[in-house]
C-alpha cells in the first residue's frame, strides 16, 4: 500500500470509529476484496468522467458500492458471485447520477432517516478524501494523479463495506 492510501486508510478508520460506524480492529474481508479489481476497471470510466466536476460524488459512490458489496455478502453471496459487472448491476436501475439512491432504497432498503444520515457519513468521508488527494503534491492528470484516484477508491471501498459489515452486526476484536 502506499503512503497516500495508508494516509486516507488512518484518516477514515479515526474518523470512523469516532463516530461509532467501525471497531478498531480492520475487518479481514478476503471475499469482499477480491471484488474490488473488477468493480473498479468496470467503475473507472464514469468516476473519471465525474471527477472533475463533481468530485465528492466521484468518490463517495464508491463507499456506497463497497456497502451493497459487503450486504450481499451477509445476504446472498452466490448472487453477488454470479454477477458478471456488479457495478453495471448497481448503477443500471438508476443511472450513475441515483446509484447512490438505488443502493439505498433497493439494497440497503434505509428508510428516509437513515438515508439522510448515510449521506452525512458518506459526505464527509468523501470530503476527507478529496481535502487529502487535493493536499498530495500531485501534478492533476497525470499517471500519478490517476493511481492517487484509484487508490482513494480503494479505500473508500473497503471502508464502505466496513461500515455496513458493523452495521449488520459484525463487531472485530482482536484474538488473545
Amino acid at each position: 500500500m502506499s503512503p497516500f492510501e495508508t494516509l486516507i486508510q488512518e484518516d477514515l478508520h479515526r474518523f470512523l470509529c469516532s463516530q461509532g460506524e467501525m471497531d478498531k480492529v480492520l475487518p479481514v474481508t478476503d471475499d469482499i476484496s477480491g471484488k474490488w479489481e473488477e468493480i473498479a476497471s468496470h467503475y473507472l470510466e464514469d468516476g473519471v468522467s465525474e471527477f472533475n466536476a463533481y468530485p465528492t460524488a466521484a468518490l463517495g459512490w464508491m463507499m456506497y458500492i463497497g456497502m451493497a458489496v459487503a450486504n450481499y455478502w451477509d445476504s446472498d453471496w452466490n448472487y453477488c458471485n454470479s454477477l458478471e459487472n456488479i457495478y453495471a448491476t448497481l448503477r443500471a436501475p438508476r443511472g450513475y447520477d441515483e446509484m447512490d439512491e438505488y443502493i439505498m432504497d433497493e439494497v440497503l432498503t434505509l428508510d428516509k432517516k437513515q438515508q439522510s444520515e448515510l449521506q452525512d457519513l458518506v459526505g464527509e468521508c468523501a470530503s476527507r478524501t478529496l481535502s487529502n488527494l487535493r493536499r498530495q503534491p500531485i501534478e492533476p492528470s497525470t499517471v500519478e494523479a490517476y493511481h492517487a484516484f484509484i487508490a482513494a477508491l480503494h479505500q473508500l471501498y473497503l471502508f464502505g463495506a466496513y461500515v455496513q459489515l458493523h452495521r449488520l452486526g459484525y463487531h472485530m476484536e482482536r484474538l488473545k
